[in-house]
């Protein structure tokens, strides 16, 4: 419950959206844009054009959750969004990061035994 984890998977809007909205219009998003199912579990994370504020939308197995975080001052870094796309997947480390104020252009992971399908930057 409330939680996000690495089991989940993580898909960003590659398009910046009116911070106004809420869940009916973040879900209308993800269905009629990224064509995304909606009730199995991925977080659709969605910023806003100055990069003070994101939005995660999930579905927590009775009802929609809506996480929001404001920054006061600075802004997120946001991976590269690619021409085209409607969404690329995101591993949880890397939101981690975002969230957490870490420059993204200094991380660098150091390779590690990884058992089963590692989950890696992918496009959709």
């Amino acid at each position: 419950m409330f939680g996000l984890e690495d089991s989940r998977r993580y898909y960003v809007c590659q398009r910046y959206v009116r911070m106004n909205m809420g869940i009916n219009g973040l879900s209308s998003i993800v269905s009629n844009e990224l064509k995304r199912p909606l009730l199995n579990g991925d977080v659709f994370i969605f910023f806003g054009k100055s990069r003070q504020m994101v939005k995660l939308l999930c579905w927590d197995g009775d009802g929609f959750l809506l996480y929001q975080k404001r920054l006061e001052k600075g802004t997120f870094e946001l991976p590269r969004f690619r021409a085209g796309l409607k969404a690329a997947e995101m591993p949880y480390r890397t939101l981690s990061a975002i969230m957490r104020g870490v420059s993204l252009k200094s991380v660098r992971y150091r390779d590690r035994l990884r058992i089963g399908n590692p989950r890696v930057f992918t496009t959709v």
